[in-house]
């Protein structure tokens, strides 16, 4: 089981440097091929309304049946949605293979960490999502430099050279991901009890999934439109982009290998969930007010990172303690629409606001990490509540002490 674990663990790797590939040079292709900037927006929103609808069937299937096929499915119709992207120039057929691409790979999002979290020791579990984090960290920055660089030179096949790549990479895993048991349920779901049982969970559950939406907005907000400010208003190259990707990345990976097995040994990881949303809040006011921006975005945009990397193995390690056991698939299809919700509704609003002002969306960036903070805080005075009441099996499946500990 071991080896299987460090096995999915090197897909991050590849996964992370080939979906990114084209990401560094979609802001110049959208500019060349003289389509409006804020259809940039609109086609992330695209393929993030594809991940919100496509995550929660993947994740009933994925626990119902073997997770392989459906992840070789989503990995290929990822292909296939990249390369009718960029082989027509109609604002609408793109935004459905942008909606195509979202739904296919959310195949591989949801059920690549639900396998991780299968497999790995309960008690070991943050360690193990941090290592996956790590590692999609570093494939991305890789993913950005190589993408920048040929961006250099080419726009339009750097699209089909990701196709390529990924179909091998779907045919990697056909060949080498290892199940031990097909997870079966007693209740088959559909998509739509899924998001009814969404509207069941505990409040202060709820509370915490809409913070992470509110998060994620800002976030994409700030990685997609950084992409667009640095390289049309800021006027560096593709090729500088994916040298700052390329340093955020090595940040990132340090965190998660060095920083986040520290904070994990503490016990405090909604604490320090916490206290990072208003943190973010606060560097991301001052990076962009900065005059020396370039400076700016080297040390305290750096810090964001150092954040932004902490957060997401504990958020997902926390939402996974709310599974049962073999429907880890569901729960993270739940987590993904709660994610992708906000990846859609950011950068859709950001678009619109980025003609008026580029500021102004770090600035709402800045706010809506605000509101997650507080969204936080009812949700740990919510479970404090009921931590009190000792119930037979706390949502977390923790014990009251520990888990009131942990706060």
């Amino acid at each position: 089981m071991k080896k299987a674990l460090i096995l999915t663990l090197s897909y991050y790797f590849i996964q992370g440097l080939i979906h990114n590939l084209g990401h560094v040079i979609t802001p110049r292709y959208v500019d060349v091929m003289g389509i409006p900037s804020f259809m940039f927006g609109f086609f992330f929103s695209a393929m993030s309304l594809g991940l919100l609808v496509g995550a929660p069937i993947w994740g009933i299937l994925g626990d119902s049946r073997s997770k392989k096929p459906f992840i070789v499915l989503g990995l290929l119709g990822y292909s296939l949605g990249q390369v009718l992207f960029v082989s027509t120039t109609n604002l609408v057929w793109m935004t459905f293979f942008r909606f195509l691409s979202g739904f296919s790979v959310s195949a591989s999002v949801t059920l690549f960490l639900a396998h991780v979290i299968s497999l790995a020791p309960k008690e070991e579990r943050t360690k193990y999502l941090s290592i996956s984090a790590a590692l999609i960290a570093l494939g991305t920055t890789f993913g950005y430099r190589i993408g920048g660089f040929l961006g250099s030179f080419y726009l339009q096949e750097v699209f089909y050279i990701q196709a390529i790549t990924n179909s091998i990479y779907a045919l990697f895993v056909f060949l080498t991901m290892k199940e031990f048991k097909t997870s079966v349920v007693t209740k088959r779901s559909t998509f739509f009890t899924s998001l009814k049982d969404a509207t069941k969970m505990d409040k202060s559950l709820l509370a915490f999934l809409f913070a992470l939406t509110l998060a994620t907005m800002s976030a994409t907000i700030l990685t997609k439109y950084l992409d667009v400010y640095f390289t049309i208003d800021l006027g560096y190259s593709t090729n500088e982009l994916g040298i700052f990707v390329f340093i955020t990345g090595l940040v990132g990976i340090f965190t998660n290998f060095v920083i986040v097995p520290m904070i994990s040994k503490l016990k405090k990881d909604f604490m320090f969930m916490k206290w990072i949303q208003l943190i973010s809040a606060i560097i991301v006011f001052i990076v962009f007010r900065s005059e020396a921006i370039l400076l700016a975005l080297y040390t305290g945009y750096m810090a964001y990172i150092v954040l932004k990397s902490i957060y997401q193995p504990l958020e997902q390690n926390y939402i996974s303690l709310n599974a049962e056991d073999n429907r880890y698939s569901t729960i993270m299809g739940v987590r993904q629409t709660f994610f992708a919700l906000g990846m859609i509704i950011g950068p859709l609003v950001a678009g619109f606001i980025y003609d008026y002002s580029p500021r102004m969306i770090f600035d709402l960036s800045a706010m809506l990490f605000v509101i997650a903070f507080g969204l936080m805080i009812f949700s740990q005075n919510a479970l404090s509540k009921k931590a009190l009441k000792v119930p037979e099996t706390s949502p977390q499946h923790l014990d009251p002490v520990e888990y009131k500990a942990s706060l």
